[in-house]
Formats: C-alpha cells, structure tokens, sequence
C-alpha cells in the first residue's frame, strides 16, 4: 500500500523538463534501480536518480551505474532494505546489493559552514561522532549534515551531474545549469571553483576526467584556479589518488587525460618521477607511456580488460631505464642492477600513489621478463614461457619496439617462438646455439729469436 507523501521542500527551485522534452525512458534504467526508487515511494518518500547515469542517458550513452539519491536517511534506507549497508564515515553512503550490482543511494546533502573547524593534529577519532568539520585549509572532513533537494544539487560538484530523473511524471529536474552545460558541452563547477577545491582537492582530478570522458571543455572560472590550488592534491592520501589515477586511466581516454593532467600541472602529484623522466630521457621511452595510453584506450574500446600493472610498468620505465643509465658503473651485475634500480623506482612511485603489492609485484615481473628475453638460451626461454605473466611481458617487449628500442627482432622471434609446434621451437632455439671455436693455447715456450 502505498503511503502518502507530504510535499518535498525545495523541488519548487527545479526547471522541470517535461517526458517529451527529454530522452530518458525507463527501458534504459537499470531493473534494480526502479526497484529501489518505486519502494521508497511506496514507502513515503522521494527518490531520484542523480548524477552521471542521468547525464549520460540524456547525451544518448549507456551508464556504468546508476546513482539515486533521496530524503530517506542512511538508518531508514537500512531498515528498508534488508540487502543494504552502509559504508563511509566523512560522506555516508547505501549500498543496495541485487546479485553482483550494486545501487548506490544517498541522503539529501545541505550545506553547512565551518562551524566545526578541525585543528590538522586532531585525530581522525576525535571526528567521528560530528556531523560536519573542515580542516583549517577548508577541506571538508566529516559531510552528513542533511538538507532539502534543491540544497542537495548546490552541494554537487558540477551542473552536469547534479540533474535528478524522477518516475513520478518521468521530469527531469534541474537545479543549476545542467541541461545549458551539457548542450554547450562544458564542464562548470557549482558554486565558486576556489572554494570547491579547496573543500576537496580531487574535485579538480575529477573536472579533467569528465573533460576528457566527455569531450566537454572546462569553463573558464572552472580551470582557472586549478594550477594555482594543484599543490592541494599533496594533502590527499596516497591511496586515494591510486583510485583516482585509476579512474583517470582506465576509463577508455588515458590520452585525453593524460594531457591534461600535465597541462593543468596535476600530473606531479600523480607520478612525478615520470613527468621528470620524460623530460630528460630518450625518445622510445617517451613514446612507450603514449602508445601504453593509447593501447589501454584501445583495448577498453574493444571491450577487453586492462591491468594496472601493465600500466604502471609503462608509466614508470622512463623512470626505470633513467635509473639503469645512471647507475650502470656501480654494479658488476645487470640483474642486481635492475633489482636496485626497480625497487628504488617503485618506492619512489608509492609516495605519490599507493599501488597495492599485487600490483607492483606483477610490474616488476614484466619488467624482469624482459631480461629473460634477452637471455634465450633453453633454460631461460622456457622459464620465461611458462611464466604467468608472459603474456604482458610479450605484448610490453613489442611495445618497446614498436616505440623504437632497437631489440634485434627479439620482438619477431618471440612471436615466432611462442606461434611455433614443440618441433619448430626446438629448431629455433638450436639455432640460436653459436658453434663454440676452439681458442689456441698460447705456448709457454719462448719463441726462437726472442730476447729477454
């Protein structure tokens, strides 16, 4: 049965966008999210979907997820659905758990000011029982002060995502400028960008990514303060901004990103030793990163898999073949040379992005299967054959040469190797197999006519 609803404060505010004024139909949403906004209007409340599903359904794109934000709170939606939970402590969030996908739902958001302006020595304890705090730079700490709809899309980041489909009347409601910014195809930040920024720095990470996802240009006022605030990306966790970086690259436009990253100066608080070595190092490896980009953005587009370990090991091997250039004079060694210089490269990365250790291990292997690859006699090629990881380290070596390394067609004799029956592998490695020459001893016996 369903309950009646009191009037929603603020929905008053909203430019409201008529079913044939717009392009969203319910046939494009996902099954579980109408489950879960025709419950919570059954029950007595209001439920929206918010955010990228809802812009993407109107640009004509198929959404990764879809968002729903109501006037329910977190112990509400709890108690509602049994299949639920909530995660976060500074921004509380619902998830809606049908099978393996998830529904993301939040509670009304309302702005609230720096009433609660945390000393940067406190504790991350001392926090935990207050709704609201900011950091004594204006960085938002603790975000579950709840308010009304047309509160809630100010507290959103951009006009782009902060439009609200409803099932009631299937309108469109629009708070801002949304529906003007996505026509003129630009990414505006609600509110003033400075202080946006400043109440949390990966919102300028997050401007860049949709530029480039969206192929939206950044409004003037937008991406003016962002080389300014860039530095506010160093009070950022390491672990956050792995995600971020994440995002940024795997999202089927590295390319784009990557550009902006190093034209709006964010890049040096991503991967720093990278953008120095690119400065500095020779061509091939600079064109390694572009083509790595560019291959992810292929592969995604093709609808196959990407690792961020291949990545990774891309992004750092400027760094990587720096490091080995400088330091060839100190060891004997190849092979404890690059042990040194690889780990020295990886910890160095970390203090930027915390790449987790299943990570870092598996570039590590692609890059040591390149020396294996070099070695080709029986015992190394068939170690590095049935490795794991052979398969990246392949497709990384024709990178290499693809980029410009002159590898003496290694590249062509792996393909060869591993496209091969058991007989014609035997043959390719036999004939690697130099005839050994029998150097002459020399005599002990003085020659006739020398002289002492």
């Amino acid at each position: 049965m369903m309950i009646e609803r009191r009037s929603l404060a603020g929905v008053e505010k909203a430019t409201l966008i008529e079913r044939d004024q717009h392009p969203i139909s319910r046939k494009q949403i996902s099954p579980s999210a109408l489950k879960v906004l025709y419950k919570l209007g059954n029950e007595g409340f209001y439920a929206y979907l918010v955010g990228g599903g809802v812009r993407d359904l109107l640009l004509g794109n198929k959404p990764k997820d879809f968002d729903i934000a109501t006037n329910a709170t977190p112990d509400e939606l709890k108690r509602l659905f049994r299949n639920s939970r909530i995660i976060g402590r500074r921004f509380k969030i619902v998830h809606i758990r049908f099978g393996r996908e998830i529904i993301e739902v939040t509670t009304f958001r309302a702005h609230h000011g720096a009433q609660n302006q945390i000393d940067d020595s406190v504790s991350r304890r001392q926090i935990q029982g207050l709704d609201s705090a900011h950091s004594s730079a204006g960085m938002i700490l603790r975000d579950n002060v709840y308010g009304d709809i047309d509160e809630d899309a100010l507290r959103r980041d951009f006009t782009v995502n902060a439009l609200y489909y409803t099932t009631n009347n299937f309108q469109v409601l629009d708070f801002c400028t949304g529906m003007e910014d996505l026509r003129t195809r630009q990414i505006r930040m609600i509110g003033d960008p400075a202080e946006r920024y400043k109440e949390d720095p990966v919102r300028m990470l997050r401007a860049l990514r949709f530029s480039a996802k969206l192929d939206f240009s950044i409004e003037d006022n937008t991406g003016r303060p962002i080389k300014e605030l860039a530095h506010l990306l160093e009070s950022i966790s390491p672990a956050r901004l792995f995600d971020e970086t994440l995002k940024l690259l795997t999202g089927g436009y590295a390319v784009r990103t990557f550009a902006l990253l190093r034209e709006y100066k964010l890049g040096q608080y991503l991967f720093a030793p990278t953008l120095e070595a690119l400065e500095k190092t020779e061509e091939a490896a600079c064109k390694l990163v572009d083509l790595a980009l560019r291959n992810t953005d292929l592969r995604l587009a093709e609808g196959k898999s990407v690792t961020p370990a291949f990545l990774f090991a891309a992004l750092l091997w400027p760094v990587l073949r720096q490091g080995i250039a400088r330091e060839s004079a100190s060891l004997d060694s190849p092979y404890q040379l690059f042990q040194q210089v690889a780990n020295q490269v990886i910890v160095a990365q970390l203090k930027y992005t915390a790449v987790p250790k299943r990570f870092t291990a598996a570039t590590r292997e692609i890059w040591e299967l390149q020396l294996r690859f070099e070695k080709r006699n029986r015992r190394s090629i068939e170690s590095a054959f049935n490795h794991p990881r052979f398969r990246a380290a392949y497709d990384f070596l024709l990178l290499r040469e693809e980029s410009g390394e002159n590898l003496d067609a290694l590249g062509q004799w792996w393909t060869d190797f591993q496209n091969s029956d058991t007989k014609r592998r035997t043959e390719l490695i036999t004939a690697l197999a130099r005839p050994r020459t029998r150097r002459r001893r020399r005599s002990k016996r003085k020659s006739k006519g020398t002289t002492e």
